[in-house]
């Protein structure tokens, strides 16, 4: 049922990401316009505020709205790049993508988390903690993105975060690889990513992503291997 569930929600998300778009162009916002806040667009749409930010982050990782933070969500461009911009989606061995997509988290992961440890604010770091503990309560795919996505949010890096939701994409496409065999472990290594930016303190933060990661390359290492018996 919570496969089900998350399928539900994600088409909801998408659905949502289309009347926003389409509001937008149906309002005649000119780029660098600003959008009413989420309680607006939420009671607009009649969805939850937890929606309209997916469907905001979204529309972000396509290049039409851009977050300021503590000021809001402004229109960046009337032309969405493609949702699939890399073209993860023709990729027909998704082990082997799993594996790829782990390597470049791996660059780029631990040293944002390092940068979250350095520039995350109070408030930031207890909605962080908010979610990691939304992973220990249930593992899914999409709690486990949610809190890395606002990881690179707390890094407060204008570059990091427009990349996150491209690469959150293409991992939630591939996390059953990993999921069943990393549940515990998930929510150890989450629990020490937050303890190290909560003690702001940027080279734990780094080694916990680091190490989370690792966990999932091996898990989707001994994955491949098992499929290329069974070939």
């Amino acid at each position: 049922m919570a496969g089900l569930t998350n399928i539900k929600n994600q088409a909801l998300t998408e659905r949502i990401e289309d009347h926003l778009f389409q509001y937008i162009l149906d309002e005649r916002l000119a780029v660098g316009a600003k959008l009413p806040n989420e309680y607006e667009l939420a009671d607009r749409f009649g969805v939850s505020r937890g929606t309209i930010r997916e469907a905001v982050k979204l529309l972000v990782s396509r290049g039409v709205l851009r977050v300021k933070h503590g000021s809001g969500t402004y229109v960046a461009s009337l032309m969405p790049l493609k949702a699939d911009p890399l073209g993860l989606d023709a990729i027909e061995d998704r082990i082997q993508l799993a594996l790829d997509l782990t390597d470049v988290r791996l660059m780029l992961e631990p040293a944002i988390a390092e940068l979250a440890a350095r520039n995350r604010t109070e408030e930031e770091a207890q909605r962080l903690t908010e979610y990691c503990d939304a992973v220990r309560r249930r593992i899914q795919a999409g709690e486990d993105m949610r809190f890395h996505w606002y990881l690179a949010k707390c890094s407060h890096n204008m570059v990091v975060e427009p990349l996150m939701p491209i690469i959150d994409a293409a991992v939630v496409s591939i996390a059953n690889i990993t999921r069943k065999e990393l549940l515990t472990a998930t929510v150890d290594t989450h629990q020490e990513i937050l303890n190290g930016v909560l003690d702001q303190d940027p080279q734990a933060a780094r080694a916990a992503v680091a190490l989370h990661l690792e966990m999932n390359r091996i898990v989707i290492k001994h994955a491949k291997e098992r499929s290329e018996k069974t070939k």
